[in-house]
């Protein structure tokens, strides 16, 4: 589950970079920023089970 992850989020790191990119070049620097925005989101959501998941196993292991 780890290493998915991380391919994961650098293969929507590398997605987003490209497409901001190619927006940036054709004069579209608006919506390229939100092509970030929206690619920061997506890990962030992606990124948000992971850290549930261990506030749970913290909250367990501490509960006596």
């Amino acid at each position: 589950m780890g290493v998915e992850i991380i391919f994961k989020i650098a293969g929507i790191g590398i997605l987003t970079a490209i497409v901001g990119q190619v927006l940036k070049q054709s004069g579209k620097d608006e919506i390229a920023t939100f092509t970030t925005l929206a690619g920061l989101i997506i890990v962030l959501l992606l990124i948000l089970d992971l850290i549930a998941d261990l506030f749970s196993t913290v909250r367990t292991m501490f509960d006596f």
